[in-house]
C-alpha cells in the first residue's frame, strides 16, 4: 500500500487554477526560455499553455513571465523574480505536505495492523 497525494489550489468558487502540470510548465519555461518550446516538450498546445499561464497571473494578480515578442530568434519568455520565488516556495510547501502526509499514512497503517491483530 502506498499514498499518492495530489495538490491543487482553487479560488473561492472552487475553480482549480494551479496543480503540478502548471509547475512542470513553469520549470520548462525556465529551462527553454520559451512558452512554445515548454508546451511542445509537454505535448501541450501553445494556446492551452497560454490559457494556463494567463489564468495563474489572473488569480495571483502578479506577473509570472517576462514575455518577449519577435519570433524564433528574438522572442521568448523568462520567469519573473516573483515566479522563481513562487516555484521555490511551492517546492517547500509540497515537501512539507508530503512529509506530513507520509507520517500520517504510516500512523494509519500502524493503526490498521494493530486493529487487525485484535
Amino acid at each position: 500500500m502506498k499514498l499518492n497525494v495530489k495538490i491543487t489550489i482553487a479560488d473561492d468558487q472552487n475553480e482549480e487554477f494551479m496543480g503540478i502540470g502548471l509547475i512542470w510548465l513553469l520549470r520548462r519555461i525556465k529551462k527553454f526560455k520559451s512558452i512554445n518550446q515548454a508546451a511542445k516538450d509537454m505535448s501541450l498546445s501553445y494556446v492551452k499553455a497560454l490559457k494556463i499561464l494567463n489564468r495563474l497571473e489572473k488569480y495571483l494578480d502578479r506577473k509570472i513571465l517576462i514575455r518577449k515578442r519577435g519570433g524564433k530568434d528574438r522572442g521568448g519568455a523568462e520567469l519573473t523574480p516573483f515566479a522563481k520565488q513562487f516555484l521555490d516556495e511551492y517546492d517547500r510547501f509540497q515537501q512539507d505536505i508530503k512529509n506530513y502526509s507520509t507520517k500520517k499514512f504510516l500512523d494509519f497503517q500502524k493503526h490498521l495492523i494493530k486493529n487487525e491483530m485484535n
